[in-house]
């Protein structure tokens, strides 16, 4: 996008076209307006419009411009933090609510596949987070239990299953979720578009918002070319977000993260990696995550930036890695090169904000956006429909706060990664 190849990646070149989504050029009215288009705002606007509502969203750049068109593509259950930490830090009366919630989220993502036919590569086989070394063992162990305890389809695995499955000797075991899987991200965004589209919602492209006021009781929001006046407006920027609501990516600490694809592997050695097609990561501390595509491109990913010195410090990296993992493949060609900004909140959970009367969103998914933004755009449209009250909601309302020295942190996390991966994986 932008004409910029590593901004989607693989994604841009594999995914359908989006819907046409001309940029807002007029003064128009609508009962709700949307503010960014990835997976919470366009879930907002599939499930706002399903409902009868008159609804615009408004996006600064292209459908899943953000971190809906750049991320691994992950299906993930609930978030980073340990389950039994949501209600330590929400409390007990939000705390399993939303880890409920979240639990169940991709069975939604697969629902609205399936309902919309969108094609996105999905894949249900689960996903294995992958145990390094006695210490990754204990962290799984402890995480199984707590899932276990409350019914979710987990199964710690040994060292021997983890081989088998993933095609490497590296782990000393994992976790299974069954819950979980994968899909093409950027696809998958632009399919809730095309199906929010079909439902009668209208979705502007090229449309920054600049400005927001309020007369006769209505919300404005204006864009450099139009407007729109509206009763209610749902904030869905996120770690992207900049004009009237920047305060939101304020908030977060940006982590980067890049991935690298592989050409299509041949059908032998397709088949000695990951057979199962589940996707993966590991118990780092600078992670790596892997999955395979479904024309069997391998994409290989991990925490830091390509772009200056990086470039070539995290590609030598994840080729060494990729050597020690799975030596069978050989020397692989990357075809493809992207990364993109994670926002890391303080605790590591997202946050409900309200900016004003009837100006809300949802925000900070800690690199788990494809579960959580689509849950949470449908909780928004529920919301609003006055199907769930705000004390009903799976988050506590909160200010918006910004963490101690923010951009020191992201200059180090950066910076980090890249001696990090200089050093690593050297025989």
């Amino acid at each position: 996008m932008l004409n910029d190849t590593r901004s989607h990646g693989l994604w841009e070149k594999t995914a359908p076209p989006a819907p046409a989504t001309p940029a807002l050029d007029d003064n128009v009215s609508a009962d709700i307006v949307i503010v960014g288009g990835g997976y919470t705002g366009l879930s907002a606007a599939l499930h706002l419009a399903e409902a009868g509502v008159n609804v615009r969203l408004l996006e600064a750049t292209e459908i899943g411009f953000g971190g809906a068109g750049r991320n691994v593509g992950l299906i993930n259950a609930g978030m980073w933090v340990m389950p039994d930490d949501f209600p330590k830090h929400l409390g007990q009366h939000y705390g399993e609510r939303a880890l409920d919630l979240l639990g169940n989220g991709p069975y939604l993502v697969r629902e609205l596949i399936e309902k919309h036919g969108i094609a996105c590569e999905l894949e249900k086989n689960g996903t294995l987070h992958l145990a390094v070394g006695p210490e990754g063992v204990k962290e799984l162990e402890e995480r199984a239990r707590q899932w276990q305890k409350r019914g979710a389809p987990v199964t710690l695995l040994d060292a021997a299953e983890t081989e088998r499955r993933v095609g490497t000797r590296a782990y000393a075991g994992s976790l299974l979720d069954m819950r979980a899987g994968t899909l093409q991200p950027l696809a998958y965004a632009r399919g809730l578009a095309h199906a929010a589209v079909k439902a009668g919602a209208k979705l502007h492209t090229g449309s920054a918002v600049t400005e927001t006021t309020q007369a006769g009781g209505k919300k404005i929001v204006r864009t450099a070319a139009g407007e729109v006046k509206a009763d209610w407006i749902i904030v869905a920027t996120d770690a992207y977000s900049h004009g009237p609501w920047a305060q939101v990516r304020r908030e977060q600490v940006h982590l980067p993260y890049f991935n690298l694809a592989t050409t299509p592997l041949s059908d032998n050695r397709r088949r000695s990696v990951l057979a199962g097609r589940e996707g993966c990561w590991d118990t780092k501390e600078i992670l790596s995550s892997f999955r395979m595509d479904q024309a069997g491109r391998l994409v290989f990913g991990s925490v830091g930036a390509l772009r200056g010195t990086g470039l070539s410090v995290h590609k030598n990296w994840a080729r060494r890695s990729l050597k020690r993992l799975f030596p069978q493949l050989g020397d692989v060609e990357f075809e493809a090169e992207w990364y993109g900004k994670i926002g890391m909140t303080d605790d590591a959970l997202p946050r409900f904000h309200k900016f004003g009367q009837n100006v809300i969103g949802f925000s900070g998914y800690n690199g788990r956006g494809i579960s959580p933004g689509t849950t949470f755009g449908r909780v928004l449209a529920q919301h609003i429909l006055g199907q769930i009250a705000e004390a009903d909601l799976p988050l506590p309302l909160t200010e918006v706060k910004e963490p101690g020295f923010r951009p020191i942190k992201e200059a180090y996390y950066e910076a980090g990664a890249q001696v990090a991966h200089f050093a690593g994986e050297r025989f």
